[in-house]
């Protein structure tokens, strides 16, 4: 299956294959140098098939975890980059989950100016959201993703095959991402959820959530209006997230937790604790929410005094909201 993401002269394919890991030479050249970047929790399994396919390949495995997308790994594969003597007509390849989407893509975007990107996510997180929309960031101590870029890959290879080597957590951690689509832009994702066995469903789920991700991307793709309604339930996650120091909840578990309280339908914000409960994620989890409170205000969406928030009135629809800091204060209790 081919999805194409229409960003005129920065367009590209999304390709969906079982198996097509094994098969990347055939849509794109690898016979340059390329650089595979990847992490400790990836199989080996996976960057061997891939290296085996690039008679010039290189790869680097980082440390997983949200503590790699920091100044000194992105030091470190540039610094490597260089010593290889890269240059702007090579390769980089990302090969796993968000993180190293985001750490791959923002040294690829830097490194001389700009050098090709590839994508190649094997999380549920990844495939459904992060890999999508050219943004590729690092963090700078709690603060998440706050030094980054725009900078869209040259394709994005989906391979489902690679979801069955993840944990349970880490599979319903992404699945959140999707569950946020369905509430901001396409019920009939929500109400997949709601309807037996979510393993059963989960190729039509990623899916339509590729699908919302890449019509909103191609209508908005610097976030000037449309796309900030992807930010739902992540200015209260990434503070959580933030707190407990991005190693004790995950991205989806935090951002989760972050949505409930932008849903104003009561009704509606049953059903999706309930949603939530069913992918195994707690949703009484205890913080100080004082902290949480002055991470949100560093927060890459607030300006001086105000944050703009994404709330959901109704199933399917999201709205923009700009309030003052003491305003927000108010979503923690």
């Amino acid at each position: 299956m081919k999805i194409s993401v229409d960003l005129k002269e920065n367009s590209y394919d999304i390709l969906i294959e079982d198996g097509i890991l094994n098969r990347v030479g055939e849509y794109i050249d690898l016979n340059r140098k390329v650089m595979i970047i990847t992490d400790s929790g990836v199989p080996k399994e996976y960057g061997d098939i891939l290296l085996s396919q690039c008679p010039m390949g290189e790869i680097i495995v980082v440390e997983q975890g949200e503590q790699s997308k920091s100044f000194s790994t992105y030091e470190r594969i540039c610094r490597k980059l260089l010593e290889s003597n890269f240059h702007r007509k090579d390769l980089i390849v990302a090969l796993g989950g968000g993180v190293i989407g985001d750490l791959a893509g923002f040294c690829a975007s830097t490194y001389m100016r700009g050098i090709d990107f590839i994508n190649i996510p094997t999380t549920t997180l990844s495939q459904i959201d992060s890999s999508i929309g050219g943004k590729t960031a690092i963090n700078l101590g709690d603060t998440k993703n706050i030094i980054g870029a725009f900078y869209q890959p040259k394709k994005v290879f989906i391979d489902f095959k690679t979801l069955e080597t993840l944990s349970e957590r880490d599979y319903n951690n992404g699945m959140v991402e999707a569950l946020k689509a369905g509430l901001i832009y396409d019920r009939e994702i929500f109400e997949l959820f709601e309807i037996g066995d979510i393993k059963e469903r989960y190729r039509d789920i990623i899916i339509k959530s590729i699908l919302v991700k890449k019509d909103v991307v191609e209508k908005d793709v610097r976030e000037q209006s449309l796309r900030k309604i992807l930010n739902f339930g992540h200015t209260i996650g990434h503070g959580i997230e933030g707190y407990f120091n991005f190693n004790e909840l995950l991205h989806g578990e935090a951002v989760a937790l972050g949505m409930l309280p932008m849903i104003e339908d009561n009704n509606l914000r049953e059903r999706t604790k309930k949603i939530i409960e069913k992918l195994n994620i707690r949703t009484d989890i205890n913080y100080d929410r004082e902290k949480v409170f002055k991470l949100m205000v560093k927060d890459k969406k607030a300006d001086s005094s105000k944050i703009t928030l994404v709330k959901v009135k109704e199933l399917g629809s999201a709205y923009l909201s700009d309030e003052t800091f003491e305003q927000c204060r108010k979503y923690l209790d």
